[in-house]
């Protein structure tokens, strides 16, 4: 009986079951150490991800650290340019005062002539720099441009015309620094 149930069709199905459970155990186990390197494979890219996240944003932050110091150094030292060119201004009427204080009366046209030349200096300075004169003698009234400190009848020039400049306005590259202060003409009442 024990020969005949170890080649028994029930044995050789349990034997085959056994193989079978055998095989699908190594195949479970496979998958089990296929699945933890897939894991430590996605839990080491997870860790260069979140390390290269965080360097960007190191990153960021150290790009706009050096941006807010460049806008610093750059309203700090923004009339430097413009301060040096003036020094020459200041030192042409520093000598204009010396040379006043040293003449005696006979030296008031060289005095005259000096300032006229610093004057010069001065609007070849802030023209290079880019502030330009607004002197609107003549034209019509603009309040964009001038600031009207009275109004005069003057029957000779239309209504609303700029008959004198007190003071002359400045632009900085085409945006009003200063307005003029002039006198406007009115109709004759």
């Amino acid at each position: 009986m024990s020969s005949e149930n170890s080649d028994s069709p029930e044995n050789e199905v349990e034997a085959q079951a056994g193989q079978e459970s055998d095989g699908a155990e190594m195949e479970s186990v496979g998958v089990e150490i296929e699945e933890r390197s897939e894991l430590e494979a996605l839990q080491e890219e997870i860790a260069i991800a979140k390390d290269a996240a965080l360097r960007a944003q190191a990153d960021a932050i150290n790009a706009q650290r050096r941006a807010e110091l460049d806008v610093e150094k750059a309203r700090k030292f923004a009339l430097e340019r413009f301060a040096n060119d003036l020094l020459s201004v200041v030192d042409n009427l520093e000598r204009a005062l010396e040379a006043s204080a040293e003449s005696d009366g006979e030296g008031v046209a060289s005095v005259v002539e000096g300032v006229e030349l610093t004057l010069k200096s001065l609007v070849d300075v802030l023209a290079k720099n880019g502030v330009t004169p607004v002197d609107p003698h003549g034209e019509p009234f603009d309040p964009q441009v001038a600031q009207a400190m009275s109004m005069v009848e003057n029957p000779d020039v239309e209504p609303n015309t700029v008959i004198a400049v007190m003071q002359k306005g400045y632009l900085l590259k085409d945006r009003l620094l200063r307005p003029a202060m002039v006198m406007v003409s009115k109709a004759a009442s």
